[in-house]
Formats: structure tokens, C-alpha cells, sequence
């Protein structure tokens, strides 16, 4: 049971359901996932349990999970086998014989089947998607319950335990650090735990025929998994990942997680995937001469930016996007690049002839990965770091960092946090790039 007090209020965060109304309830806490799933890469079939211990915000009649195309078997609440519950095509809702009280801790056991595929979304499709030879998945914003039924809203972090046995040719890679691998019967069985809290959109399942190649750089575990055939142009093109983890400590604070796992699939991705502790790149993204490099320098900044610092809500994206967008400007200046005062310049005056009809605080559902949200953002802390000078800016990250290390932060309090590094107030800088639609300037 969690020792962890508490707090009604802190435990509902205003931003919650703005963007996503029907994903995730502020009804309760997940405090932590246990997933044991089964699963024949062969014929894309799924048996699986999941024990999800939680804790009731309010006093609760119902709990409503997300879970989207596969079918609940059966559910026991605190061990009861005559739990009731029922489901739609996107949730599960469990009935408890008596009302849960506000602030008691609950454990649900669902045993689950089918045969998982993504959901479609207005961002396209999300979430557990059979590759060629193998699975991903990509969850952002709402593709978890594809595979697990959960609580699917960015602010409700938990911790995380995934086992996951298959077919004995492939290599499971997931959420979390290695604790357990042994094959029996031709299957090999993978067991992963990750301790800091983790949101349902961040927590993945990568399947696929890998060789694994481990380093060390500056304290920092890292793995790079890849198919043979592709490895050239992977050890090529992922060379820099060592001198970025140095870069981004310095100028972040201390890599937050235990170890960091590239994986690049044998099969095309449009993008690269953002998960905890893991970035996820396709055959598109290695040519083996570097034509990639600001988005693997993009991906490995969301460890600070994005997961280990979440959002509170969708509505504060760009505290994920722009950071990890002014990262690879960062990143840029410290390999010999173009500067970060020539990338914002050079991106600014993009954006001036852009739609001036975004924003940045509130993007809205529809745009909350526009590119402008992205470069924005990054241009505000380009502004930012004019106003404040290096020294107190980078100590500002660092700062950030560490303050939010492993929780959720909104808007309003990167705001009132950089407010504690400036001499002069900067309510008119925020109110200009944050809640108008006008560009400002770089030195305003």
C-alpha cells in the first residue's frame, strides 16, 4: 500500500479533460500498473492480465478505464470475483458492491484478449501497431488503452511493471529496466520495471528481431537496438547520441532515468516515437549520413521534457515541444552547428508568415502538434535567454528540471517558476508569446 498522503485537490488537475473530454477520469489515482501479457507475434494475439492498484479522489460509484478493441474477461475488485462491470467499444466500467471513499486505495485484476490494433484518431493511428516482423507502439496522445486497460490522461503518472513473453527469435524492449529474461518452450519471457512514474502515453512495447549494442557516457546506461541489416548506417548515424547526453546534463541536470534504449525498426516511420526512457526511430530516419541528427538530439531531450517533467494537460504541450525543439538548437551550438540565435532567426521569420491564429498556451485539440506550437516555443526560450543570459537561463533549466523532476508542471508554473530568475517582471513577455496570437519580436 502507498504511504504517499492524500491530497483531493492536488490530485485533480484543472487541465485534465480540456483536450481529450473522454480519456482518463480525475476520479481516481492510479498509483501502479502490473502487466503480464502473452502474445504470438505470428497471429497478433493477446492474453493478458492487469493489476492496476489505485486510489479514489472522490468517492467513487463507478471506475471507468480506457480500453479500446480488446474484450475484458474478467475483473475482480480487492480480490472480489462477482465484481460487475460492462464495456463500449473504448471503455471498461467497473461497479464496486459499495461506494469507494474518497481517498482509499483500491487494486482492480482484469484479465483481457484479443487481438490489439491501433485506434483512429484526427493525429492518424495510434497506439499497439504490427510492424512487418515485430510490434511498436506509439501511444501520444491517447494510444495506451490499445494494449492495457488505464487511467489515459498525461497528469496521472504511476509506476510501471511489464512482463511479456513471445515467441523465443525476437528481443521485448518496454518501459522500464530489465529485471528478468529467461526462454522455456520456445517462448522467452521479459520482465520490466520502472519505478518512477510514468503516463499511459509514455509507457510502450517495442517487439522485433534486434541485435543490442550497450554504452556508457557520462554515468548513463544506453542501449542502441537494431536489425543487422541496418546497422552501418545505425552505428553511423547514432554516434553523436554520446557527446548529446553530455551536452543535455550540462545544460539540463542529471540524466533522470537509470538507461536510455534507441530502438530503430526495420520497418519506415513517419516520425520517431517518444516514450520513458526509450526513443523509437524507423528505416526512414537512418542514412547513415547524419540526415537525422536533430531529431534524434529532439527525442532524447523529452527525457527531461516531457518525461520526467509531464504536462498537466494537453493545453501545455509546448513545455514538452518547444523545449525538446530549442534542444536540437542547443544541440546544434554545442556540435559546431548554427548557432541557437541563427535557428531561432532563421525559424522566427518562418513564423512570421505563418497564420497568426495559434495560441501558445492554448493551442487547441486540433493543433496542439502544429509545427508553429513546436517552434514557438522553442523561439520564447530563445527570447527568454536573451532577456536572462546564459548563466541564469541554463541554471533556470536546470532548475526546472529538478524541481519537477518525475511530476507535472502547466504553463502557469514555468511562469511563476522563471519569475524567481529575473529581475524585472515578466508577466508582458509570458502574456505576448503565450496568450496572443501575435509573434513578438526575439528581443521584446
Amino acid at each position: 500500500m502507498s504511504t504517499v498522503p492524500f491530497d483531493a485537490e492536488a490530485a485533480l488537475p484543472a487541465a485534465a479533460h480540456v483536450y481529450l473530454p473522454r480519456s482518463g477520469s480525475v476520479d481516481f489515482s492510479v498509483l501502479s500498473y502490473d502487466l503480464d501479457l502473452s502474445y504470438k507475434v505470428a497471429t497478433n494475439r493477446l492474453d493478458a492480465t492487469a493489476v492496476i492498484q489505485a486510489r479514489a479522489n472522490v468517492q467513487l460509484t463507478a471506475i471507468s478505464l480506457d480500453l479500446v478493441h480488446l474484450r475484458a474477461k474478467r475483473v475482480k475488485l480487492d480480490g472480489d470475483k462477482r465484481t460487475r462491470f460492462t464495456q463500449s467499444p473504448t471503455h471498461l466500467r467497473v461497479v464496486p458492491t459499495r461506494p469507494i471513499a474518497a481517498g482509499a486505495e483500491f487494486t482492480l485484476e482484469i484479465a483481457y484478449d484479443g487481438s490489439p490494433a491501433p485506434r483512429r484518431t484526427r493525429w492518424g493511428t495510434l497506439g499497439w501497431e504490427e510492424l512487418s516482423d515485430g510490434v511498436i507502439v506509439a501511444a501520444q496522445p491517447s494510444g495506451a488503452p490499445t494494449w492495457f486497460p488505464c487511467n489515459d490522461r498525461p497528469s496521472d503518472k504511476a509506476a510501471y511493471r511489464i512482463t511479456i513473453t513471445t515467441e523465443q527469435p525476437y528481443t521485448v524492449l518496454a518501459t522500464g529496466e530489465l529485471v528478468d529474461h529467461s526462454v522455456s518452450g520456445g517462448r522467452g519471457t521479459w520482465t520490466f520495471e520502472r519505478t518512477e512514474p510514468t503516463a499511459t502515453y509514455l509507457a510502450a512495447v517495442q517487439i522485433g528481431r534486434y541485435v543490442l549494442e550497450p554504452r556508457r557516457t557520462g554515468g548513463v546506461e544506453w542501449v542502441i537496438a537494431y536489425p543487422p541489416a541496418l546497422a552501418r548506417r545505425v552505428l553511423a548515424d547514432f554516434a553523436p547520441v554520446a557527446r548529446m547526453i553530455e551536452c543535455f546534463q550540462e545544460r539540463f541536470g542529471p540524466y533522470p532515468f537509470p538507461s536510455y534504449t534507441v530502438v530503430v525498426t526495420e520497418d519506415p516511420l513517419e516520425i520517431p516515437l517518444e516514450s520513458q526512457g526509450m526513443a523509437t526511430f524507423g528505416s526512414t530516419h537512418v542514412d547513415g549520413r547524419g540526415g537525422s541528427e536533430r531529431l534524434i538530439a529532439h527525442e532524447l531531450a523529452h527525457q527531461w521534457f516531457g518525461n520526467s517533467v509531464g504536462v498537466a494537460g494537453w493545453a501545455d504541450i509546448w513545455l514538452n515541444e518547444g523545449f525538446a525543439c530549442y534542444a536540437e538548437w542547443i544541440w546544434s551550438e554545442y556540435s559546431g552547428g548554427p548557432s541557437a540565435s541563427t535557428l531561432a532567426r532563421t525559424h522566427h521569420a518562418v513564423l512570421r508568415v505563418k497564420p497568426k491564429d495559434l495560441v501558445l498556451a492554448d493551442p487547441g485539440v486540433e493543433s496542439m502538434f502544429d509545427d508553429r506550437v513546436y517552434k514557438r516555443g522553442a523561439c520564447l526560450l530563445h527570447a527568454l535567454r536573451r532577456r536572462l543570459g546564459d548563466e541564469t537561463f541554463f541554471g533556470l533549466l536546470r532548475g526546472w528540471s529538478a524541481a519537477h523532476r518525475f511530476g507535472t508542471a502547466s504553463t502557469a508554473d514555468f511562469e511563476s517558476f522563471a519569475a524567481g530568475f529575473s529581475d524585472e517582471p515578466l508577466k508582458e513577455f509570458f502574456d505576448g508569446w503565450l496568450r496572443e496570437t501575435r509573434l513578438p519580436s526575439l528581443s521584446d
